[in-house]
């Protein structure tokens, strides 16, 4: 089977390499004319790291990740500890395979290396998608260049501004949060004894979190804070943001937190508004199908949004295998295994945002404190919540 896919992100490559897996053929096409080191860190979490292991790739992967020792929460000005979730051999054999952090560039050139290794010259560059078409013998993609390819199956993986999906679906409208987000990537040798400690922590305040963890070999270090606004602002991973107003938006905060922003390099401080769409109902069409973010864009509150389309990768390359049905019935089969984890994972992402932002002293005691005692009493209670994210293995699943 010829499987065409549109966009050579995490999603996609995951996608290519478990279609190459399950024995199909694959040609993937980005719009990029090549892949630059853009994007900031990503946490990996075991869901993820299971299919990784499958395909033989997670040595590879590892090598480019830092390996946190603790899940952390704190308190964002003075730094109390909520609770710490030691991620230790026991977490392993809890959860199947560990838990790491990746710049999002190492992320995609090991899948780059895995894929290309595999068939190297099934990568487009400059190739951007824009329509399809179904016919009788499968579907074909039209391309901006006007250029027409023909396939069995053409998998949409063009990320949350999706040209298939809206050619598939109609145009959406997102729906802004309210909230705006900081990122940028600090040397640690910049942060003298302000050095986040080998955590993947999240900091909770009053309209305001952060969340700090380790890349690479421990030498940098990855910054997102999350600040509430009512400022409309531009739907942007790109926009550059202002030191100043970054500080401002983190005052009072704990010396890391303020560190961190003043260390911050100024032409790498980024800021994007996050916004959200509704979870959608159908991601097919005939023989075209939807994954990861096209599908299912997720804020960034549960650190899902690769995960789940990694997982879909598995699941959508697993149903075009199975022999005695239709490639249509064998993306409606994806469609419906998926559907209702990425829905869970997409309302605890926005339920989060309300977690970590508490405004009052009540509704930080009533929210904090059992998190605090879970954490001092039985820390493996924290672990039993993240249970049906981390221990689900999709690999096995049916």
């Amino acid at each position: 089977m010829r499987v065409l896919i549109a966009g050579a992100g995490i999603g996609g490559l995951t996608a290519a390499l478990c279609c190459l897996h399950f024995g199909h053929e694959v040609t993937v096409f980005e719009q990029a004319s090549e892949f630059s080191e853009v994007g900031a860190g990503i946490q990996l979490p075991p869901n993820a790291m299971q299919v990784f292991k499958v395909l033989g790739i997670d040595a590879l992967i590892s090598h480019r990740a830092f390996r946190p020792e603790a899940l952390q929460a704190r308190m964002g000005k003075s730094g109390h500890m909520i609770f710490n979730v030691p991620l230790n051999q026991a977490s392993l054999e809890r959860w199947g395979a560990p838990y790491l952090h990746i710049h999002r560039a190492e992320y995609v050139k090991a899948l780059t290396t895995a894929f290309l290794k595999k068939s190297p010259e099934a990568i487009n560059f400059g190739a951007c998608v824009k329509d399809y078409f179904r016919h009788a013998n499968g579907v074909t993609l039209k391309l901006s260049d006007g250029r027409e390819v023909a396939g069995d199956v053409l998998i949409g993986a063009d990320g949350i501004r999706s040209n298939i999906r809206e050619n598939m679906l109609g145009a959406d409208k997102a729906v802004f949060t309210g909230n705006v987000a900081w990122r940028a990537i600090i040397p640690t040798k910049a942060l003298g004894e302000n050095v986040p400690g080998p955590t993947a922590c999240v900091w909770m305040g009053r309209g305001r979190h952060a969340v700090t963890y380790r890349l690479g070999d421990g030498e940098l270090v990855n910054f997102v804070g999350v600040v509430e606004t009512d400022k409309w602002t531009e739907e942007s991973w790109t926009e550059k943001g202002k030191p100043e107003e970054a500080l401002k938006d983190f005052a009072g905060w704990h010396p890391l937190v303020i560190s961190l922003l003043e260390a911050a390099p100024p032409d790498h401080l980024y800021r994007w508004a996050l916004f959200e769409r509704a979870p959608l109902s159908r991601w097919t069409d005939g023989c075209a199908a939807l994954l990861g973010d096209a599908a299912h864009p997720m804020l960034p509150f549960m650190a899902q949004g690769a995960a789940m389309a990694v997982e879909d990768a598995w699941v959508m390359a697993r149903e075009l295998s199975k022999e005695g049905r239709s490639v249509e019935e064998s993306l409606k089969a994806y469609q419906d295994f998926r559907l209702p984890r990425t829905g869970k994972a997409q309302y605890a992402s926005r339920d989060n945002m309300k977690t970590f932002h508490q405004r009052s002293r009540i509704g930080q005691l009533k929210t904090y404190g059992p998190m605090w005692l879970a954490g001092q009493i039985a820390p493996a209670l924290v672990k039993r919540r993240l249970d049906w994210l981390y221990r689900f293995d999709v690999t096995k699943a049916k």
